[in-house]
């Protein structure tokens, strides 16, 4: 496994801090070699005018999932989840500006969610992709262009209530079991575990085709030593699957791993492990947006 903290190629053009009650920071949508992470902090939202401004954006039916949810938290994650997603799309210069309300969502065959485009003769949609992640404490959203992406957040120091390499060797292949039983400190073995599972959710969440489709026991995360700064650090084996995929694993808020999984094009001058840029932005919805880039709020631990 890559051990330590090494800087990231990491992209802000932007880094004031940006405060609005009503309006969202407009931006340039990604590169086509680029990654934009948006998160927020559940806790940090307290203002309960802010939160019914977060249902008025919302549509009737997710309106309606939200507030069926039982119980304060988890209402109030399904809410943050689903703004994040409507205002951090909005925010994309594309044709014109974006309300937040007026998004359509669809989901593909496997149930992952996709933009649903108002198609018009004189333009033509982005190639937008998406995926969301939460916790109870932290709700995150990646956005790329031309790029299938998945994502998946967990904090730092979750206990999980069964032994560690007893549920390992239920969902993990061989080879990560074996990974996680030559370590033989049982904190380091615990986090290392959650930096596996996030990698491999993030995975099949890129895949598109639900963890029916992709079992974790049916491929394998591993971590190539001595490129450290590099995008493949991170690679995957899978017999199905044929295409290649950019990983990257970071520190967010010094609380949360945060795993990244991106569709490798070889578009790209033909080569085909260049470093995907990655910007971050740390956000209140329609409140304020702070680009971390670059600062202590983000730390790569291994991929691009």
């Amino acid at each position: 496994m890559c051990s330590g903290v090494s800087r990231m190629k990491l992209y802000c053009f932007d880094r004031t801090f940006f405060r609005s009650s009503h309006a969202l920071n407009p931006i340039q949508l990604p590169a086509p070699m680029e990654t934009h992470l948006w998160y927020v902090k559940p806790s940090e939202v307290k203002s309960e005018s802010l939160l019914k401004q977060y249902l008025d954006i919302l549509s009737p039916c997710e309106r309606e999932n939200v507030l069926r949810m039982q119980g304060e938290e988890p209402r109030k994650g399904a809410l943050l989840a689903r703004a994040l997603v409507r205002t951090s799309i909005a925010r994309y210069q594309t044709n014109s500006q974006i309300d937040p309300r007026s998004l359509k969502f669809q989901k593909n065959t496997h149930g992952k969610p996709e933009v649903h485009w108002q198609k018009s003769d004189d333009w033509d949609p982005p190639p937008l992709h998406f995926n969301i992640s939460h916790t109870s404490s932290l709700v995150a959203c990646g956005v790329t262009i031309n790029s299938q992406i998945g994502i998946d957040v967990e904090e730092k120091h979750r206990r999980t209530k069964h032994n560690i390499l007893s549920f390992a060797r239920r969902y993990f292949s061989k080879y990560e079991v074996q990974f996680l039983a030559a370590i033989s400190d049982p904190q380091v073995q615990q986090m290392e575990f959650i930096k596996l599972w996030t990698l491999k959710e993030a995975y099949v969440k890129a895949l598109g085709i639900g963890f029916s489709g992709a079992p974790f026991k049916t491929f394998t995360i591993r971590f190539k030593e001595g490129t450290s700064t590099k995008a493949s650090d991170i690679v995957v084996d899978s017999f199905d699957d044929v295409r290649s995929w950019q990983f990257s694993l970071l520190e967010l808020a010094n609380s949360h791993y945060a795993a990244i999984c991106t569709e490798k094009h070889a578009a790209s001058g033909g080569e085909r492990n260049i470093p995907r840029k990655l910007r971050v932005w740390k956000t209140i919805p329609l409140l304020e947006d702070e680009c971390i880039s670059g600062t202590d709020g983000v730390k790569t631990i291994c991929g691009f």
